[in-house]
């Protein structure tokens, strides 16, 4: 819904800050360039397809059902490819504990006590070389089933993403299904030692693991192997850094952590010469997955592993499949770079800064101002940043803990698909507004959809429709919603300017001159490349807006627009009732743009000479 009007304007020629130099487009040649913004689609596999909708509390594989690799079909890939989706991250696929009895298929029974929700956390990983059998229809032909799974994917455009989880293994880990050759972690462990850089994993001699007291894995429900004991003797140390053998219920005690040759209990020092055997096991695991056409892995927990191992690990993937990428899950600003610089991942969470203010910002805890320090700290890293508002750790837009309306978090969008040239991330279902609504099981009423128990996802299941994947049952304010987050995700790969040109922020200028009709609420920024020079204004508020922006001098310089006069048009507006107002046609003069801009809206403009 594009529409334009044109005017000539003189924009203010001042002094700025200097702008975020990410990348620009080289068109000297007039070739077409091929870069590609990441645009990153995450389902929980186990939930995405299934048309079940039961949803019992802790209900079972057979009551609330399970979306199987299968159900993925071409209908639902072409579907999230028609969105702009370029990769898609297939969360769950490690074989990891879970409460459904697969002895049948030669698979052990896994430990209740052990095992969060009756379909586990995919986090849990039992088996590194096998994938999750509650997602094939023949169990025994689970791995070929995610192979053509991999493969339709491929075959609609679009690479595959899947969790790599470095830090911590279920409680009981044993690969049933590792190549010829490969040795089981923790196999050749002296578990008499508390430490050996040679172990998988960290020891407590002498005593026993303890299952944590208040753990109700199952409700009201019985199972066999809930009986508030598990056998791990000598204990192993949890996932999350707890060395002693009764971690409690926070915890995650469904985990044992992987020794990568640091000595927690002294002082954190480190063994890497020789190569630790933890680390030449787990790039095995990479190159394997790497081996079958996956294209990149997210890194769960990364900072939890030393930044060596990565400098290692990826750069053995890299030598043979220089195209797969790396996505680190981090948490910690100081180690940014550290983990881009020296450990070589391509990409990293943008989760503690620009995620953490925008939902802030939406819900009136922050405001505009705190976006600028942002990019001002990521100098020379914002490309590598993967921006997004929800994922399966973090509560749901539409949830009333979070917004309580997914419209109230338009412009945040808008912002973390065009700030920067980094990948930005949808989850499933956040582009209906699911709400993650109710108690499942172990995933109680929070605000998230459940990554521990079968479930059927309402929203999202009006979407798939029974399996014909066309939307059929959304209302049409859901299908409004899912016609901008398709719109705005196209447009990050039809505009050179998002997909590869530079930002400049507008907002400190405008912010710290004096200007009058500019607020807290509104953010403003150019992104240029070599043939296109794009201005956008965000509204956080709750109220339209006439915003007053002014372009100063090294904007100008920066994106090369030369001498003004300039012609400025509208260049896309979903909405399409945001027509140019009487001021946006009146006011383009020496003192800059007035730009009337609804609730939570936004509007981007082309400037061309």
């Amino acid at each position: 819904m594009m529409k334009k009007s044109l005017m000539a304007i003189s924009l203010a020629l001042v002094l700025a800050l200097s702008c975020t130099q990410n990348q620009t487009m080289k068109t000297e040649e007039k070739i077409e360039s091929k870069v590609t913004k990441p645009v990153i689609y995450q389902m929980m596999t186990r939930l995405f397809a299934n048309t079940n909708t039961n949803n019992v509390v802790w209900g079972t594989l057979e009551e609330n059902g399970v979306s199987k690799f299968d159900d993925i079909n071409e209908t639902a890939l072409d579907e999230i490819k028609k969105m702009g989706i370029t990769h898609v991250w297939y969360t769950g696929i490690l074989e990891h504990a879970v409460l459904t009895d697969y002895t049948e298929h030669g698979i052990p029974l896994d430990d209740a006590d052990v095992v969060k929700g009756r379909a586990g956390s995919p986090y849990a990983i039992k088996d590194y070389y096998d994938v999750n059998p509650d997602l094939a229809n023949e169990v025994p032909n689970r791995k070929q089933e995610f192979f053509n799974l991999v493969e339709r994917t491929h075959n609609k455009g679009m690479k595959v993403l899947i969790d790599f989880i470095p830090n911590h293994v279920a409680r009981y880990y044993s690969s049933d299904a590792k190549p010829e050759g490969v040795v089981d972690l923790g196999a050749d462990d002296n578990n008499s030692l508390a430490f050996d850089v040679n172990n998988n994993f960290y020891y407590l001699p002498g005593t026993s693991f303890q299952v944590p007291e208040g753990y109700n894995s199952l409700g009201d429900n019985e199972f066999p192997t809930k009986d508030g004991k598990f056998d791990e003797s000598p204990a192993k140390a949890t996932g999350n850094d707890v060395f002693r053998e009764n971690p409690s219920v926070y915890d995650w005690f469904e985990t044992i952590k992987l020794n990568y040759g640091v000595d927690y209990q002294d002082n954190r020092t480190k063994y890497f010469n020789p190569i630790p055997d933890t680390w030449k096991k787990m790039t095995d695991i990479l190159l394997y997955w790497a081996s079958q056409d996956v294209d990149g892995f997210r890194c769960d927990m990364a900072e939890m592993v030393p930044v060596e191992f990565w400098n290692y690990a990826i750069g053995k993937v890299k030598e043979s499949y220089p195209e797969v990428i790396f996505v680190a899950e981090i948490y910690n600003p100081a180690e940014y770079r550290n983990y881009i610089q020296i450990g070589g991942f391509d990409y990293l969470y943008d989760k503690v800064e620009l995620y953490d203010t925008l939902k802030h910002i939406i819900q009136y805890k922050a405001s505009t101002d705190d976006i600028t320090a942002i990019w001002q700290r990521q100098e020379g890293i914002a490309g590598n940043m993967l921006t997004f508002l929800e994922n399966h750790d973090e509560q749901r837009i539409a949830c009333p803990e979070f917004a309580g309306d997914p419209w109230k978090a338009i412009p945040a969008m808008v912002l973390s698909a065009t700030m920067n040239v980094g990948p930005v991330m949808v989850y499933y279902g956040q582009e209906v507004g699911e709400p993650g609504k109710g108690p499942e099981g172990f995933g109680g009423d929070d605000g998230r959809t459940t990554i521990f128990d079968y479930w059927g996802v309402p929203e999202h299941q009006k979407w798939v429709n029974g399996g014909a994947f066309d939307g059929g049952a959304l209302s049409d304010d859901q299908k409004r919603l899912r016609g901008f987050y398709s719109e705005l995700l196209n447009l990050c790969n039809q505009s050179s300017a998002i997909k590869e040109g530079v930002f400049f922020d507008l907002h400190y200028y405008n912010r710290n001159n004096d200007f009058t009709g500019y607020s807290n609420r509104i953010y403003s920024y150019l992104r240029h490349s070599e043939d296109e020079v794009l201005l956008f204004v965000l509204n956080f508020g709750q109220e339209e807006e006439l915003a007053h922006v002014k372009i100063p001098q090294h904007a100008v310089d920066s994106a090369k627009l030369g001498d003004a006069p300039y012609v400025i048009e509208e260049f896309y507006n979903w909405n399409e009732k945001a027509e140019l107002s009487t001021e946006e046609l009146s006011n383009y003069d020496q003192d800059g743009l007035k730009a009337r801009v609804g609730a939570n809206s936004y509007k981007i403009y082309k400037i061309r000479k």
